[in-house]
């Protein structure tokens, strides 16, 4: 049976549950840590889905609409200019920063993540498993050309003046709620090189992790005493399957969540609250 302690999200933190959290920690040092949106959303991106898992908005695109419809790609690309900037622009918040203390410390010996952000790595974490990619590169789908997504923002602002003026609040990844018909005009970046079609290196919805990361992260799952979930819901089965697999082996999992998660049931702990104020404080703990 998980034990469930909910906690205020006042920054005063509940003791008994810090304690709960360190004594899993301490029974269970070398961590496979697992994020998701929930840890950047101090960081001023939004995440995907409410405290009982629903989505926030409409479902993000999917790689059958990018690759097969253009309308479909204008509307990704036109959205992409106004949102971007909201996770170019970010900043790691204390749960990244104490992720990495952890890490340094050798108790987060795997951090395997489900954002795109880079946010880890900004903050300190080394070897960072990025299992959806990363949403500050772009690729060529035809010769393979790599570009940085901050290189094609200016062409995107400058071919595109009517909508760079537009206001619209960020959504999740570098997405917006931008009121956008993929029937009108707008100028969708190609690649320099070749003039092919240029795709975010990020795995989209309806596309698969690279079996390369799904099996190095399940090495490190295998040498990892605990799993501990930081902001994720885990309704996408890219990242469930961890805490699965982890049952199955035998292997304790603990999250940090505000709100209802997929793996529930099969949680021996979980503490609803703020990502950032509880690590802050487990890591003031380990890593003074």
């Amino acid at each position: 049976m998980t034990e469930s302690i909910l906690v205020p999200s006042a920054p005063i933190l509940d003791v008994a549950a810090l304690d709960a959290l360190q004594a899993f920690v301490e029974r269970h040092p070398r961590l496979f840590v697992l994020t998701g949106a929930g840890i950047s959303t101090d960081s001023g991106i939004p995440g995907y889905r409410d405290e009982n898992g629903a989505w926030k908005r409409s479902p993000p695109i999917t790689l059958q609409e990018f690759l097969g419809s253009e309308g479909m790609r204008r509307r990704y690309w036109a959205r992409s200019l106004i949102g971007w900037p909201t996770v170019g622009l970010a900043q790691p918040n204390g749960a990244h920063r104490a992720l990495a203390r952890l890490g340094a410390a050798g108790y987060a010996r795997t951090l395997v993540t489900q954002n795109v952000d880079g946010l880890h790595q900004r903050a300190g974490s080394r070897d960072v498993i990025e299992l959806h990619g990363s949403i500050a590169h772009v690729h060529c789908l035809d010769c393979g050309a790599q570009y940085s997504r901050a290189a094609i923002q200016p062409e995107l602002e400058a071919r595109n003046p009517a909508i760079a003026g537009a206001s619209a609040e960020p959504a999740a990844d570098g997405d917006a709620h931008l009121d956008f018909d993929g029937a009108n005009a707008f100028h969708v970046p190609a690649c320099a090189a070749c003039g092919g079609m240029l795709k975010p290196s990020v795995v989209f919805f309806g596309e698969n992790v690279p079996r390369e990361r799904v099996a190095s992260a399940s090495n490190a799952l295998d040498e990892a005493d605990a799993v501990l979930v930081v902001g994720s819901s885990l309704m996408v089965y890219s990242g469930y399957r961890f805490c699965a697999w982890a049952q199955q082996r035998g292997k304790p999992v603990a999250a940090i969540n505000m709100g209802k998660t997929r793996a529930d049931p099969l949680l021996a702990l979980k503490l609803e609250a703020p990502c950032a104020a509880v690590l802050d404080a487990l890591g003031a703990r380990f890593v003074p």
